[in-house]
């Protein structure tokens, strides 16, 4: 490929590594799929089973989280000095899901791959959780956020600056 030629559309997220910001929070905003959008994730077991995961998958801490019912929104936050890069956890935990999985399957569960976005600011933190606590009320899932059943915090990941 020369330098002049476009680079080739991508059908998956490029990998970015987390960066540390001086003493600044590391936060990630993490978009995880089903497999062709299917609506498989809002119910009571796969909440469970999600929850579950990431406990065991404790190299990164998940804060707060909404589970819609073909994606999952999550906020992420290094549980260490050295944490495995963001893609490498999630693969991790998508792993613990689908060995878990509570209903028969036939297909894949999970899209490849992840969106991720690491938060520069408590105001982009704030804005992000106002998007993602509203998406089941987009949805016409729910009339309230708090309504919303497959959502809550695991741990605080308070903005540091």
């Amino acid at each position: 490929m020369k330098e002049t030629d476009e680079f080739p559309e991508r059908s998956y997220p490029a990998a970015r590594p987390a960066k540390r910001l001086r003493n600044q929070s590391t936060i990630i905003f993490v978009t995880a799929c089903s497999k062709d959008r299917r609506k498989i994730f809002a119910d009571r077991r796969v909440h469970d089973l999600l929850v579950r995961s990431w406990r065991e998958a404790d190299a990164w801490l998940v804060g707060r989280y909404v589970i819609l019912p073909d994606h999952v929104h999550l906020f992420a936050a290094p549980n260490s000095f050295d944490p495995p890069a963001i893609k490498q956890w999630a693969r991790y935990w998508k792993s613990l899901v689908t060995k878990g999985w509570p209903f028969e399957r036939t297909e894949p569960i999970w899209q490849r791959g992840i969106w991720d976005r690491q938060l520069r600011s408590r105001d982009s933190y704030v804005s992000k959780w106002k998007y993602v606590r509203n998406n089941p009320i987009r949805h016409d899932l729910a009339e309230q956020a708090d309504a919303w059943p497959y959502q809550g915090q695991l741990n605080a990941l308070p903005w540091k600056e």
